[in-house]
């Protein structure tokens, strides 16, 4: 697409992002709790409206060329990015579950399951990968130090005779096949002349051979059209993919090189504008500086004069932390710039004062509230209300800069979509006038000192000091470098030798193939509470995890998430989103899985020493994940006696410490693993992981689309021979690793070969399916079980309990009524 698009989608989007703020508004009303539908609609279609704009500004930021463009682009990206990080977090608080049912409102919106998807921002990889490619050369370099050289000795030696009687047996297994396929047919041909001798040979006159040759020749060419018929009939319906998939596939790469050729011209005329921005600052502090510096000590001058005739004193000049000089330059007198120094004194005193009243209050409130829990318990809460949003005041900033700035100006000035030189001398005006008043105020307090003790005998003036802020405590100490003698590489290169740090697998997060639950809200019309599909987990793990880790202003402005747990059986693909997760955002693996840390770091001092290295490497590395394989073992609530060896709950205190240290900004996410959750001590595993995703088996949609995209994966086409559907319906109960497995073992290198003479059937994997371990209902049930007792599930269980209650109610009510 030209330029010209990029633009007009801009203009669409900025029309779209207009209708959203003015809905923002009505949100931040309190709603009873009767109307938590309607409240849940609206946040969704918000939710739903936010992705697509999301969508657009990935689209728009990734191909747009103008430099400046491109700056405010981004801003309202991650803006965008962070409301919908805002607006999950409100779906939760409203659901009381962490997926939602969204087909009802998809359908109203006249949507596609496909708006549902999270787009991941490009720049998260095309900004991390040279990073990234850096970072795997160094690990490739220490890890191929650590591997021993294999010498020669190592090998075992084959003796002459043993490898001439090797070559003998390969060589006679070879004549002998050769010698049994020329035997078949050999013996195929003696029955075909005993038969023929057997029945005699029949005389065809020479026009009953032309019907017979004429009759087969139209029948074939009579059903090659009838085939072709069906399959175009077959592809207009959707039933199997195109044929010409060959053409889309080179439509497709013309357009990724479009994109790349964009790429680079976005890096050249980037270039160019941080040229354009040294040279601009440069000129103007040489040729607009001066006069600046004089206009604002005159400014200030005068204002000092003014302030001494009305009241017989020279004033305090302005703190730098409260603005400096810019108070007195924003056109007010000095008796107003006096008044406002005056009353912020007094609004300090006062919030310290109001600040005190507020803890006595709270705690007051919260035993009220405690007593009244006990006395009101079951009842639902009064009123929903959104929480204030942190993004909304940026998105709406960077809207205002658009339409004053770009959205009347004339782009045929610079079709080659350089930076605009009058946008840039503004921008670069206010940093350089920023720089001279700081340099101003210091001289300035100097020649107000010189002036008080000239005019006023004044020596010197006592200052107030700085008020350190009574607030609440954090209850955050902070934490003390244990090795800061020690250089980021050593600690980098300490951690792979000890195999604490690892390389993280290719893995996209498209590759974790799911389809989303269609019927969610008719089954929670019918009081049946439905289970979260694959996609569902897909999208979770992009807004909790990529979306955050990949972008610091996101992070440090969306919800702050330290930790994640992914629940569920064997196979579904938990250790898969982990990898996932380190791809899209180009983020550092660290392993502190039990298993991992055994006799690694020994003692509590080598302990406190593994996770200081652990959490310093990721915080300076950043993105990081840290991954805990098998979390129930930190957390057991008994250890096992084959385990103890093992001390597997040696990290429980110091990672309880460490996640807290964590701080909006701070790139690095706890994700833990396990299939047993119920072996551990809820209270200590839900203090740590913040949100617990839990991931059951496949159901049927899921298991069709898994079993369609791993077969053509393999190269195959899908034809009717094949019925995905039936291998759906057979393989319930099965995790997509069971069925990856099945087709590994089906579609052997000599299978495949022989596809073209021998089609693949569905047959072929019920063998090799049925040798492998099913997820059973006791253990599903189990999980969910334990799942329904963590914080959220216990909420959700409770207001599910009142919502039945209240029904039973009102049931009663009409039946008494009746009679």
């Amino acid at each position: 697409m030209s330029e010209g698009t990029y633009q007009r989608l801009w203009e669409v989007s900025h029309v779209t992002l207009q209708e959203l703020l003015d809905q923002e508004e009505p949100l931040l009303e309190p709603v009873p709790s009767r109307e938590r539908q309607s409240f849940h609609y609206r946040i969704s279609v918000l939710y739903l409206r936010y992705l697509r704009l999301l969508r657009r500004f990935d689209t728009i930021y990734d191909q747009m060329v103008q430099p400046q463009k491109r700056r405010l682009l981004r801003r309202l990206l991650d803006g965008v990015a962070g409301r919908v990080l805002e607006l999950k977090e409100e779906l939760v608080r409203v659901d009381l579950c962490e997926t939602h049912c969204l087909d009802r409102v998809l359908q109203d919106l006249k949507l596609t399951p496909a708006d549902l998807e999270v787009p991941i921002p490009k720049y998260f990889k095309l900004e991390q990968s040279a990073a990234v490619k850096e970072r795997e050369l160094v690990l490739a370099e220490i890890l191929s130090r650590l591997k021993p050289l294999i010498s020669r000795e190592s090998f075992q030696g084959m003796s002459r005779t043993e490898a001439i009687i090797v070559v003998q047996t390969a060589e006679r297994a070879r004549q002998g096949r050769l010698r049994a396929t020329f035997m078949k047919e050999i013996r195929k041909e003696e029955e075909r002349d005993r038969k023929i001798r057997e029945e005699g040979r029949r005389r065809v006159t020479q026009d009953q051979g032309a019907v017979a040759i004429q009759k087969v020749w139209k029948g074939f060419l009579l059903r090659r059209h009838i085939n072709q018929i069906r399959r175009c009939e077959m592809e207009f319906i959707g039933m199997i993919p195109p044929s010409n998939q060959v053409s889309g596939s080179s439509n497709i790469s013309q357009a990724c090189l479009r994109e790349e050729v964009r790429r680079n011209q976005q890096a050249e005329k980037e270039e160019e504008f941080q040229l354009a921005m040294m040279k601009t600052h440069e000129s103007l502090k040489e040729t607009e500086g001066p006069d600046m510096k004089e206009k604002m000590k005159d400014q200030i001058r005068q204002w000092f004069i003014e302030c001494h005739a009305l009241t017989g004193r020279f004033p305090d000049y302005p703190d730098e932390a409260l603005g400096g000089s810019q108070l007195i330059f924003a056109d007010k007198t000095p008796e107003q710039v006096r008044i406002e120094l005056e009353m912020q004194a007094q609004d300090n005193k006062k919030k310290d004062q109001e600040k005190n009243k507020e803890k006595d209050k709270e705690k007051k409130e919260k035993k009220r509230v405690g007593k009244e829990d006990k006395s009101k318990k079951g009842e639902p809460e009064m009123v929903l209300k959104a929480l204030p949003s942190k993004l909304v005041p940026v998105i709406s900033a960077s809207h205002e800069e658009y339409i004053n700035v770009w959205k009347n100006r004339d782009d045929n000035k610079h079709p080659s979509q350089s930076f605009d030189p009058e946008t840039l001398r503004e921008e670069k005006r206010k940093e350089v006038e920023l720089e001279i008043r700081t340099q101003v105020d210091e001289l300035m307090r100097q020649e107000l000192t010189n002036l008080r003790l000239a005019v006023d005998k004044e020596e010197s003036r006592p200052q107030k000091a700085a008020k350190k802020k009574s607030g609440k405590k954090s209850g955050k100490k902070k934490e003390k470098d244990l090795t800061p003698d020690r250089t980021l590489d050593s600690l980098y290169e300490e951690l792979v030798v000890f195999g604490l740090l690892k390389k993280s697998k290719t893995i996209a997060l498209n590759d974790y193939i799911g389809d989303c639950l269609y019927l969610g809200s008719t089954l929670a019309l019918a009081n049946k509470l439905p289970m979260p599909s694959l996609f569902d987990i897909r999208q979770n793990m992009a807004l909790y995890g990529v979306l955050r880790l990949g972008s610091q202003d996101i992070h440090s402005m969306a919800p702050l998430i330290r930790s994640i747990l992914l629940v569920g059986p064997s196979g579904v693909g938990k250790k898969m989103l982990v990898q996932a997760v380190c791809t899209e955002t180009g983020a550092n693996l660290f392993d502190l899985s039990p298993d991992n840390l055994m006799g690694k770091y020994p003692g509590k001092t080598g302990l406190q020493m593994m996770m200081h290295i652990v959490f310093k490497v990721a915080r300076l590395l950043q993105p990081s994940v840290i991954w805990i394989g098998e979390a129930e073992k930190t957390f057991y609530k008994k250890v096992p006696k084959e385990e103890r060896m093992l001390d597997p709950k040696r990290i429980k205190k110091d990672l309880t410490k460490a996640i807290r240290q964590l701080n909006p900004g701070d790139r690095v996410m706890l994700i833990g693993t396990t299939n047993k959750p119920q072996m551990a001590d809820m209270k200590g595993l839900c203090r740590v992981y913040e949100r617990i995703l839990f991931i059951p088996r496949p159901d049927y949609a899921s298991r069709y689309v898994l079993w369609k995209h791993m077969i053509v994966t393999w190269g195959i086409k899908a034809t009717q021979t094949l019925d995905i559907s039936a291998l759906a319906k057979v393989s319930d109960g099965y995790t997509s690793g069971s069925i990856l497995q099945a087709i590994q073992s089906v579609l052997t290198e000599r299978r495949l070969l022989q596809l073209a003479k021998k089609p693949l059937v569905a047959a072929e994997f019920l063998g090799h399916l049925a040798k492998l371990e099913p997820v059973y209902r006791e253990e599903e049930e189990s999980l969910k079980d334990w799942y329904f007792k963590t914080p959220l599930g216990k909420k959700n269980m409770k207001f599910a309990k009142d919502l039945q209650d209240a029904e039973e109610a009102r049931m009663a009510k009409e039946k008494k009524k009746r009679k």
